[in-house]
């Protein structure tokens, strides 16, 4: 397992603006430690770490972090049926994929990781701490070379997340991550959506940025807002045969919506505040002042052929 330039290289051609992180996380497996990324949903936590388990061409164990994540999912159970004729043998024991990640010497993978519960994290804290696993009736697993835990997870204030330990701290690395720059933003929306990273694909970045300045909004869209509303707003042009500025706010609707939280207390809707900012962005030319339906305008970028 080799970790160096050629590495980052190899990662920074999947991950658009994230050199100085992707630096940072390649050195700290360089020198065997254990590494979390931190920061809001939609910033490349995972995009990054898979990137870089693929171009390190390293063995990569997936564990998806919840509040269902119990010590044996993640360590691995013995098989009842197998139990009743077999007893307690080693070869009855299915593996978890943290046991598979220590045998294997692979980079174990959690995901939303102040998700999990904190018996299970303890498991984790003495993996990281001892290079070692110990589970009952089937005795001590030492961790294989190459062994390591990558961890993504949420700031504490998204919903369903909980305070990590000190314990967990201690003994990782933390990157934080936060939200690209526009012109960074354009490019990964660009790119997934296939648009053209052009004045239409800028104002939607535009609008999606402002979601997380607004004192109304309480977490804002990630970059898969924008993403989103430019394949909704194409499809929605060929069913309407049009690409008007109501189609636009539409495919903004419906695209961000969701994915922004209101404050509590606020009195208007998220159908409302997007609204206004969908406006705030494209409504640029006199005839659409008042007119917050956008009937009869196209916004700037937007074509109606």
């Amino acid at each position: 397992m080799k970790f160096d330039v050629s590495v980052v290289d190899a990662v920074c051609e999947h991950v658009v603006g994230r050199r100085g992180e992707i630096e940072v996380v390649v050195a700290a497996l360089a020198a065997d430690r254990h590494i979390l990324l931190e920061g809001p949903p939609g910033t490349g936590k995972s995009t990054l770490l898979r990137a870089l388990a693929d171009s390190a061409d390293v063995s990569f164990v997936f564990v998806e972090g919840n509040a269902e994540l119990t010590p044996a999912r993640l360590a691995g159970h013995f098989d009842p049926a197998r139990v009743l004729s077999d007893g307690y043998a080693p070869d009855v024991f299915i593996d978890g994929p943290l046991t598979e990640a220590v045998r294997e010497g692979a980079l174990l993978y959690v995901e939303e990781l102040n998700r999990v519960p904190e018996e299970t994290l303890n498991l984790l804290i003495t993996a990281m701490s001892e290079r070692e696993v110990h589970i009952p009736r089937l005795g001590r697993i030492p961790a294989a070379d190459g062994f390591r835990l990558v961890a993504a997870m949420n700031p504490f204030d998204a919903v369903g997340t909980a305070r990590i330990s000190a314990a967990v701290y201690d003994r990782m690395c933390r990157v934080a991550m936060g939200y690209q720059t526009d012109v960074e933003e354009v490019s990964i929306a660009a790119r997934e959506s296939g648009a053209a990273a052009g004045e239409l694909t800028a104002k939607i970045v535009e609008l999606v940025r402002l979601t997380r300045q607004h004192p109304e909004i309480r977490i804002g869209s990630s970059v898969r807002g924008s993403i989103d509303t430019l394949l909704i707003a194409a499809r929605l042009s060929e069913i309407r045969q049009n690409g008007s500025g109501q189609t636009m706010l539409d495919a903004s609707l419906a695209a961000l919506s969701g994915r922004i939280r209101v404050h509590e207390g606020t009195g208007r809707t998220a159908e409302e505040i997007i609204t206004e900012l969908f406006f705030t962005v494209f409504d640029d030319s006199p005839e659409t002042e008042g007119d917050p339906s956008g009937k009869g305008s196209t916004p700037a970028g937007v074509t109606t052929d």
